[in-house]
């Protein structure tokens, strides 16, 4: 991910400088494997090597700190996948690229440390309202981008025109949260590329 800005705290004693985009990397590698709950605030400070002083005049509480992990996340995420479809033209050839993008981390170690989206949906999203929204709007952006790759598909004639494109992609949105889960599991690279090409045979 790329280097992001330091930021300088003051308290007693020398002042203390830490990389933010380093720290939130290091955190966001630990709410991914334990989730929010199994995740203490002594874990998240030997993680970004922050004393809890340190932390407290960055952040208000665990929660803030992983609101900012997860606004990274999903923007990271965001970025690498428009990233993936550039190389390619037709409405098939993108839709078959988020589709191998999203089973690339989903085996392997990557694939174990499962998705911060799904993780969220299951973890958080019945206790905490503002996290709730935050998980669908990150899973609506996913389902409108393949929404919207069906109608790329479909107007330039790479993808059927009998196909429904919300219910499609609510049905990829499906698959491919599962993919994230089935990962969670040990999914082999082989595994999850044979899925793709099987969904992409369905379409």
């Amino acid at each position: 991910m790329e280097t992001g800005t330091k930021q300088r705290n003051s308290g007693r004693g020398r002042p203390r400088e830490f990389d933010m985009d380093r720290a939130l990397d290091a955190a966001m590698l630990l709410f991914r494997e334990r989730g929010y709950h199994d995740t203490s605030l002594t874990d998240l400070g030997v993680a970004m090597r922050l004393t809890p002083g340190s932390i407290y005049k960055a952040f208000k509480d665990k929660r803030e700190i992983f609101i900012a992990v997860f606004e990274r996340y999903v923007q990271h995420r965001h970025l690498a996948l428009e990233t993936a479809l550039q190389a390619h033209q037709t409405g098939r050839a993108k839709l078959r690229a988020a589709l191998t993008f999203l089973a690339e981390t989903s085996h392997g170690a990557e694939g174990r440390m499962g998705c911060l989206v799904v993780g969220s949906t299951t973890d958080l999203t019945t206790f905490d309202p503002e996290m709730a929204s935050m998980v669908a709007q990150a899973s609506q952006r996913m389902e409108k981008r393949f929404r919207d790759l069906i109608k790329l598909g479909q107007a330039d004639g790479s993808l059927v025109r009998a196909l429904d494109p919300t219910v499609t992609a609510n049905t990829l949105l499906c698959l491919t949260q599962g993919f994230r889960v089935a990962g969670k599991s040990g999914r082999t690279r082989a595994e999850m590329t044979a899925t793709v090409e099987q969904i992409v045979s369905f379409l």
